[in-house]
């Protein structure tokens, strides 16, 4: 009996073979090209948190208490770069100054929308700065009213020596 073998059970041809060494290099490629887009992303977003914060600290100064502290992710190059970021503010009331306060709350709240794109915790903090204001006012206004009251009536009447003018001219 004779057998005829007409073609190779496999075959192996080399359009084949350079198509997966494509198929390697371009995984490796795009790979690369994917990593090189996520450092990017996070350099961007790095730099945007970095002067957001600084915005906070620029116009908080003096209210800022303690430094900066940012949340990093780890890119593929081994950087860690800031995700995110919050700065500390000192939001209490000045005791027994209400002018102080209104001052402080007023600063609070142009620190809290300093950034270009404030965040809603931003926002948050704004909101109740606005509020200190409005609850600083009325203590002043209270304060000024508890001023009027204890003074006695306006007795400072002008002295003239001429009669004219005065309500209880009398013409003969």
């Amino acid at each position: 009996m004779n057998i005829t073998v007409t073609a190779p059970l496999t075959t192996v041809t080399p359009q084949r073979q350079n198509s997966s060494r494509d198929d390697i290099n371009s995984t490796k490629t795009d790979s690369t090209t994917q990593e090189l887009k996520q450092i990017q992303q996070l350099k961007a977003r790095d730099r945007e948190v970095r002067a957001h914060e600084a915005a906070h600290v620029a116009a908080g100064a003096g209210l800022i208490r303690g430094g900066t502290s940012f949340t990093y992710q780890r890119g593929p190059d081994g950087v860690q770069y800031a995700i995110g970021g919050e700065v500390s503010i000192d939001t209490s009331k000045v005791v027994n100054n209400p002018e102080a306060t209104l001052r402080k709350a007023e600063q609070i709240r142009t620190a809290a929308l300093a950034p270009a794109q404030p965040s809603q915790q931003d926002r948050t903090v704004a909101s109740k700065a606005a509020q200190l204001v409005i609850e600083a006012r009325a203590e002043l206004n209270q304060q000024q009213n508890n001023e009027d009251k204890s003074k006695p009536f306006n007795t400072d009447i002008p002295n003239s020596t001429s009669s004219s003018g005065n309500l209880f001219d009398s013409i003969v």
